[in-house]
């Protein structure tokens, strides 16, 4: 555990980051995911029908219809757990996976762990529980780790690594030192697969190394080009000059297309989940093709279940989803592993 626990303090600051996502400008400024610079050789004979396109996968034994993931994003409040429960219902519609905010929450008060459970509304769906890395030094360890796998039945563990986040929050955790051994302790021993997740900033080639030699069992590079977490914090910032300071790093980060790559070279055995700023089926398309596995979105996907509820989640799915699928039938692409070698291009020349 923290050694200060303050679950009113985490509970508020959850409570920010639901409010600053929905009513702020919280995307990089300049820096882009990098996918605008790749485009697919339209195939004019693609020579497959359309209706035979299969979008369907399978990670950690669950079959999905589609490769999309609502990526983490909340808990840890009364609107949370409105909004995870509305997530959830649309990712049992539509057989997506979902993973869930920082559960940190429901361990330091067990009243808000019902906020996190979704499985009721949700039984078939991949997924996922969460926890900051930062946490295993500051008391959290495997015992911690378990509990939250089994507050919400989940299929693997999040570990997501935020340290810009934590450097420009003035309550920050900033001790990432010596973490790797905790980390490979964690995967040795937990139940249930761990998958390593940025928050937006990218992972680079050694950093994805070292997490595939400690044993995590996917990656998601969440990149940059989408929300900008720093951005978030400045919304939050208690003075001018932790404002001026968070600011500082709206265009900071790894692009989302070159981190795949990264990641894919890093651990070239392991599922790449793809994220950070990808807007619709044809980025999907183009981060299959990079070497992703699945595509998270977060945002829009807040912002729809937000707006219409079930419904507004489950027709942005089923857009996305369409979009795949024409762009893979342009592509000449029937299934995702036929996908998965199609060249991208970079120059008509």
């Amino acid at each position: 555990m923290s050694a200060t626990p303050n679950p009113d303090l985490t509970e508020r600051r959850k409570a920010d980051h639901i409010r600053i996502n929905l009513e702020e400008d919280v995307a990089f400024k300049k820096l882009t995911t990098g996918l605008e610079k790749y485009f697919f050789m339209h195939q004019a004979l693609p020579e497959i029908n359309i209706a035979d396109v299969d979008t369907t996968t399978t990670l950690f034994g669950k079959t999905l219809r589609t490769p999309l993931l609502i990526s983490s994003m909340t808990g840890g409040t009364a609107e949370a757990w409105e909004i995870n429960r509305t997530l959830a219902t649309g990712a049992q519609v539509t057989g997506m996976a979902m993973g869930l905010g920082s559960m940190r929450a429901a361990v330091e008060d067990e009243s808000l762990a019902a906020t996190y459970r979704v499985r009721d509304v949700a039984p078939d769906i991949l997924l996922f529980a969460n926890l900051g890395a930062v946490q295993l030094n500051y008391g959290y360890g495997l015992d911690e780790c378990r509990l939250l796998v089994e507050i919400i039945q989940a299929d693997a563990l999040i570990l997501h690594f935020n340290a810009l986040q934590e450097a420009v929050q003035p309550e920050g955790d900033g001790n990432f030192a010596d973490l790797l051994p905790k980390i490979a302790y964690i995967c040795k021993h937990l139940p249930v697969p761990v998958i390593a997740k940025e928050v937006g900033w990218g992972f680079a080639v050694e950093t994805a190394r070292q997490l595939a030699e400690v044993g995590v069992a996917a990656i998601d590079v969440a990149g940059a080009g989408g929300t900008s977490w720093s951005q978030v914090e400045m919304y939050r910032a208690p003075t001018a000059r932790h404002a001026r300071v968070a600011g500082a790093f709206i265009d900071w980060g790894i692009p989302t297309a070159v981190s795949i790559q990264y990641c894919r070279r890093a651990a070239p055995h392991l599922p790449i989940i793809a994220s950070g700023g990808i807007r619709n089926g044809i980025d999907v398309a183009k981060c299959v093709a990079l070497g992703a596995n699945l595509a998270g979105f977060a945002g829009d996907f807040l912002r729809a279940a937000d707006k219409d509820g079930v419904d507004g989640v489950v027709e942005m799915a089923a857009t996305i989803t369409d979009e795949l699928r024409v762009a893979m039938f342009c592509a000449g692409a029937a299934d995702l592993a036929a996908l998965a070698q199609v060249p991208l291009h970079t120059d008509y020349l």
